[in-house]
């Protein structure tokens, strides 16, 4: 039976440098959870927190020095910040009612862009490319593993986030006269905004990604919605705009309320009279955008758990099986 059950570890050995970074945080992690058994079960659940924390702080700082490593991972970030300074370089033309060229009003809503995309979209790519390696899988066997591996993609996310961020605000302020805070006000704005952004998006990209088919079809179903958000939440130009009905159904999603802070942080005032309510509203900002964090998290939680239970050795095998003739079909 012991044989039967260490089938997945091939499939282990042959993981990516990612796959690799989780499985040392994982057994990190089992080693911590042994020395939980017998204590009191209050005490108990306080170890098990604090070891669940320690564990995916571990993971996460191990996974992002592999990412730092990683080149070929790195273009991808850098690529969206070109893209954003090309389309800014091209825009001219003030913002209607206002001052504000209309270039910093998209390298604004493009700021809140990436951080959204991040979470969204990468964020839920990398979870169902690990579950593909069998990842959940050996998650099953760790104390607290779920929990610390959430707490372990969300740095790494951050991290991720908060350098394209900086990398994107710094290079428009050199190159194209970008935008930047006015203030300690306006870094705190941009500081919180982002934050709390990135909470309403990563759980809810990791609640995506557990649900998700598979690597192959999940940028597929996540990058049209995502896009279309781009487009609708006045990222890119004026919501206002927009049809009434549009602005609606944009203002249930946290983009458009992460573009809105996130203009209130590097934009004049006077920019507020292109806004809808003519004003930033920055405590509905933070209440949505809360609301979505808490949300996201009761879900993601939940589905990350399922996701781990319903892996098996089999499953895994006859998912690598069948991605195997569909490659050699392709060729």
């Amino acid at each position: 039976m012991r044989g039967t059950e260490m089938t997945p570890a091939p499939e282990a050995t042959a993981a990516t440098d990612t796959g690799t970074a989780t499985g040392t945080a994982t057994a990190t992690a089992t080693a911590e959870g042994i020395d939980a058994e017998g204590a009191a079960p209050g005490k108990a659940a306080a170890g098990s927190r604090r070891r669940s924390w320690r564990s995916g702080l571990l993971r996460g700082r191990i996974e992002l020095r592999h990412l730092l490593r990683n080149p070929k991972e790195m273009s991808g970030h850098v690529i969206n910040v070109v893209v954003a300074l090309l389309l800014a370089s091209y825009l001219h033309g003030k913002v209607p009612g206002t001052h504000v060229p209309m270039a910093h009003l998209t390298l604004a809503g493009f700021s809140a862009y990436l951080l959204f995309q991040i979470g969204l979209v990468n964020l839920p790519q990398i979870l169902v490319t690990e579950r593909e390696e069998g990842t959940l899988l050996r998650l099953r066997a760790t104390p607290g593993g779920i929990p610390a591996y959430l707490i372990a993609k969300s740095l790494l996310v951050v991290a991720m986030a908060f350098g394209t961020l900086v990398l994107l605000l710094g290079a428009a302020a050199l190159l194209v006269d970008g935008p930047l805070p006015h203030g300690p006000d306006g870094w705190l704005t941009l500081l919180w905004v982002s934050a709390l952004g990135l909470l309403a998006v990563v759980p809810l990209g990791a609640a995506i990604g557990a649900v998700l088919p598979n690597p192959r079809e999940a940028l597929a179903l996540i990058m049209l919605p995502t896009m279309a958000l781009l487009f609708t939440s006045g990222a890119m130009f004026p919501l206002g705009s927009l049809p009434s009905l549009v602005q609606k159904i944009a203002s249930v999603f946290p983009l458009r309320w992460m573009a809105q802070g996130l203009r209130s942080a590097l934009l004049p005032d006077a920019a507020r009279a292109a806004e809808v309510a003519g004003s930033w509203e920055l405590p509905k900002v933070a209440l949505i955008l809360g609301a979505w964090a808490v949300a996201g998290f009761l879900l993601a939680i939940p589905l990350l758990r399922r996701a781990a239970r319903r892996e098996s050795g089999s499953r895994l095998s006859e998912r690598h099986r069948k991605a195997g003739l569909s490659g050699s079909q392709g060729a």
